[in-house]
């Protein structure tokens, strides 16, 4: 049985929408046995990053849809990793779906597929939560159904591997019939990782694990009639900033969640001078009413954008230094204090912005991952659209895992480089948020 492992040659791997590298990474954490051939993307600003990473990867800055049939046959791929471009789904966007031309690519993608000489054996899809409900996503499964392949769809985030970031994705993992999962799959949308021991249950017992059985249905549909309206109007009035009891009911749930690591585990130790990173007095006075504010010992904060550092609204968490100052103290009475009032008030809190490296640590990047650019950088290199937070690898391991059954089939879940050690680089020299 060693013998056969040992003979038998890694996939060949296909990269679209490559950015720099988050799935690649992914890919090697799970510890399949597999090579990326080539990574297609036109970014110029990403492909150097990824080169500095895997400079053995073919990469092709190219456009998709100019690629024909013949050479993608050339690339003889067992597997693909995409990323399609998220602009179309998001939900602050327009929400053009197929219309918007960034989608062009993609559905190229799809009337592609059937064309190939040899379909690949796995496919591993990401995007944001709003793919889930798009046109785009019928057109998808209509397309792996008539290739005969199975597939699974998930909504997944990366608290589920202790990560303190919410950062809910949609993923879709196929695989060429007649081979199956190692898992029992479902025509819904799951929202954790798959069960590898799911085959040993039944389908029921599985689907009522994960979606509420009719008696549960009774039993929230009794405990939401005995909520009273003054229990929800006093749920939603505001406290302090913009903040109501529910929200903050709901962000003390996911701070006491001792299954995810605190935000001070991802921080950069050796940060000498934070200064760089404190958020400009305009935009405070600007924007704190609004900021999601986040401490070290939270067990969370909100998704990071391109537009962080640049932008404030919407854009990621902000992190608050002095430990010693309480928030609910700092906005109490706040609307009714002069601007320099509010100032002073706002100073104490020693708001910054999360610095590029640990942002890198809050996807999963490892601490050899570099270079970690500046944030005003014309082309963010940190995007997460392509995070490494080993949500992909995971899932990854899951797919190429086989059917028949050969021992233990549960892959340990890699742990990610920044729960391992907290020594981070340096930040860059400047920073202009």
């Amino acid at each position: 049985m060693m013998e056969a492992d040992v003979l038998t040659p890694p996939l060949r791997v296909l990269e679209l929408y490559s950015g720099i590298g988050g799935m690649h990474y992914a890919l090697k954490e799970s510890c399949i046995a597999a090579e990326v051939i080539a990574a297609i993307d036109i970014n110029t600003v990403a492909n150097e990053v990824y080169k500095h990473n895997f400079p053995n990867t073919c990469i092709y800055p190219k456009t998709i849809e100019g690629m024909t049939v013949d050479e993608f046959n050339k690339f003889d791929f067992d597997m693909i990793l995409m990323s399609p471009p998220c602009q179309p789904f998001t939900r602050l966007g327009s929400q053009k779906d197929v219309l918007d031309s960034r989608s062009k690519s993609f559905l190229y993608i799809l009337d592609l597929l059937p064309s190939l000489t040899n379909l690949p054996k796995y496919i591993l899809l990401e995007n944001v939560k709003g793919f889930e409900t798009s046109a785009a996503r019928e057109k998808l499964k209509q397309t792996l159904e008539s290739c005969r392949y199975t597939y699974q769809e998930f909504l997944l985030s990366p608290t589920l591997l202790g990560i303190p970031n919410s950062r809910l994705r949609y993923f879709l993992l196929a695989k060429l019939k007649p081979d199956a999962f190692c898992f029992q799959t479902f025509n819904q949308v799951l929202d954790q990782f798959p069960d590898m021991e799911s085959k040993k249950t039944t389908k029921a017992s599985r689907f009522n694990q994960l979606f509420p059985t009719d008696d549960k249905k009774e039993e929230w549909n009794k405990s939401a009639c005995c909520t009273s309206e003054i229990k929800r109007e006093r749920d939603e009035a505001v406290l302090y900033k913009l903040e109501t009891l529910r929200h903050l009911k709901q962000k003390e749930s996911q701070d006491n969640n001792s299954s995810v690591q605190m935000i001070q585990d991802f921080l950069e130790e050796d940060l000498q001078d934070p200064s760089p990173y404190f958020i400009s007095p305009k935009s405070l006075l600007r924007y704190a009413l609004i900021l999601d504010i986040v401490e070290q010992t939270c067990r969370r904060s909100v998704c990071f954008t391109k537009g962080y550092g640049c932008y404030v609204e919407g854009t990621g968490s902000v992190l608050k230094t002095a430990s010693d100052v309480e928030l609910v103290l700092v906005f109490q009475s706040f609307e009714t204090l002069s601007e320099d009032e509010k100032l002073t008030q706002l100073a104490k809190l020693k708001l910054r912005y999360f610095t590029p490296r640990e942002i890198a640590n809050l996807h999963g990047f490892p601490l050899k991952f570099g270079p970690v650019l500046e944030q005003n950088d014309q082309q963010h290199p940190n995007d997460p659209g392509h995070p490494a937070d080993n949500t992909a690898g995971d899932l990854s391991e899951g797919a190429v895992a086989s059917d028949e059954p050969a021992g233990d089939t549960t892959p340990a879940t890699p742990i990610p480089a920044t729960r391992r050690s907290r020594r981070m680089d340096r930040p860059p020299d400047r920073y202009s948020p």
